[in-house]
């Protein structure tokens, strides 16, 4: 079943939440870069990111631009894969 993904932006924060499928209870990975990864605690299946300093990041780009991000989210044994 496909899952749609949430987005959750805190502004003060600066802090993007990104949920795949309805939020739930999960616990975190700490990934590079200001990146968190949520996993479901039974099941291991990633449900979801949260990138700090998000705004900060993309601050010199013009706000027209468009960033082409393909990604695929798959079971944690197996590697993650983002492609740009």
């Amino acid at each position: 079943m496909e899952k749609k993904l949430k987005f959750f932006f805190d502004k003060e924060g600066d802090v993007l939440d990104i949920a795949i499928g309805e939020p739930t209870e999960a616990i975190s990975k700490e990934l590079d870069n200001d990146v968190i990864m949520r996993l479901d605690p039974k099941t291991e299946e990633i449900v979801g990111f949260t990138i700090l300093n998000f705004e900060k990041r993309f601050e010199h780009l013009d706000s027209s631009e468009t960033l082409p991000i393909a990604a695929t989210f798959s079971h944690i044994s197996k590697a993650l894969e983002v492609e740009g």
